[in-house]
């Protein structure tokens, strides 16, 4: 395993909620995880982001790491959920509060 999966895994693995985005949740650089941070901001759950610009080797190994070619990236509880518009259509099904639920990760609201 290459030490940019290895920090990957860290991340993921240690935090409940984490979302490899753009930007950063006060200044998402792009629509998308800008959209997704709304989400989870919605959603009221505690959760971390990865600034992909920021580390070059993150930003393309979290592509090979979930074998999914776009940013924004969610992962709750170690589990790749999906990208922007899968984060969507899971919350407007009210599947992503069910998941959030069964993980046992309590809202913040």
């Amino acid at each position: 395993m290459s030490d940019t999966n290895a920090r990957i895994g860290e991340i993921v693995q240690g935090n409940d909620v984490v979302l490899f985005m753009k930007g950063t949740p006060l200044f998402p650089q792009c629509g998308f995880s800008s959209r997704a941070i709304a989400i989870l901001d919605h959603l009221g759950v505690a959760y971390e982001t990865v600034d992909v610009l920021q580390d070059q080797e993150i930003r393309q190994g979290i592509k090979s790491y979930s074998d999914w070619p776009t940013i924004p990236q969610l992962y709750i509880k170690g589990e790749f959920v999906g990208g922007s518009d899968i984060m969507m259509e899971m919350f407007e099904a009210g599947e992503l509060q069910q998941i959030v639920a069964d993980a046992g990760i309590a809202s913040n609201a």
